[in-house]
């Protein structure tokens, strides 16, 4: 087996073509900023630091959306914005992307038991997209674009899985694949 190519830009190239043929070629969607936040965020979120990036006040790694939440009410401006932002994408990628892994994110011995990761997905868009001076206006309005159209963008991420699914193994490999087994 050859190995994983995880050089950025090769992955950027691959998620991006992914991303832009399932969201305009499938879905019909023609939004060249939001096709390529979601590539970007794929990209990011190939490292599982990436994923679980947000950490309290003594440095310990918050791996739900519940902690990460009251985080984000502790903190001031644009640290509560990036973690807004970071919760928008850490629940669009887990519903999109790996949905089954929701079970385990959501079971009853955790605090996001009673969570509803598209709700606080959309909530948390919309605050991170209110924070709108530069140099956030442009990202500003993607974000509310994806508060809007979270569950299409959801819905779309699964079919980005599925095509590069299709791939030879080798190229598509990331820790995600090990995180689900």
């Amino acid at each position: 087996m050859a190995p994983v190519d995880t050089n950025p830009q090769s992955l950027r190239r691959l998620f991006a073509a992914l991303t832009e043929t399932t969201f305009q070629v499938e879905l019909g969607v023609a939004d060249p900023p939001i096709i390529d936040y979601l590539a970007d965020l794929l990209v990011r979120f190939v490292r599982l630091e990436a994923i679980f990036k947000i950490r309290d006040t003594s440095g310990r790694r918050l791996e739900e959306v519940a902690e990460m939440m009251l985080e984000a009410q502790e903190r001031q401006a644009n640290p509560q914005r990036e973690i807004y932002r970071h919760i928008g994408d850490f629940t669009l990628f887990w519903s999109g992307v790996y949905p089954e892994a929701l079970r385990r994110l959501r079971s009853a011995d955790r605090k996001d038991h009673l969570l509803d990761y598209c709700r606080e997905g959309k909530r948390s868009y919309y605050l991170a997209s209110t924070f709108d001076d530069e140099p956030y206006r442009e990202e500003s309005r993607v974000l509310r674009r994806l508060s809007e159209e979270f569950e299409l963008c959801s819905f779309g991420l699964n079919r980005v899985r599925r095509e590069w699914e299709k791939l030879p193994h080798q190229v598509t490999a990331a820790p995600w694949d090990a995180e689900q087994n």
